[in-house]
């Protein structure tokens, strides 16, 4: 555990320093962080850490789900008949 409200395990920190970590690896430890974040919104932490990890990490697959995780989803409605 760390004091860092945006990665409190230090998950997404541990990810880059995975050796050859696939996008599908981070997308899981992606689910694990956002699971254990202590607030129900995890885009604006999602956010943070892209930024603070971006500039060193830019084509790190972690900062393309990161980025992927502030697009916010929209769902269809149905229609009722």
């Amino acid at each position: 555990m760390t004091d860092d409200t945006h990665d409190p395990r230090g998950l997404i920190a541990q990810s880059f320093q995975i050796p050859d970590i696939t996008l599908q690896d981070c997308r899981t430890i992606f689910l694990d962080w956002a699971v254990s974040l202590p607030h129900d919104d995890m885009a604006p932490s999602a956010a943070v850490l892209a930024e603070r990890h971006g500039a060193d990490h830019p084509d790190h697959p972690m900062i393309t789900v990161l980025n992927e995780a502030q697009i916010p989803i929209h769902r269809k409605r149905r229609r009722r008949k």
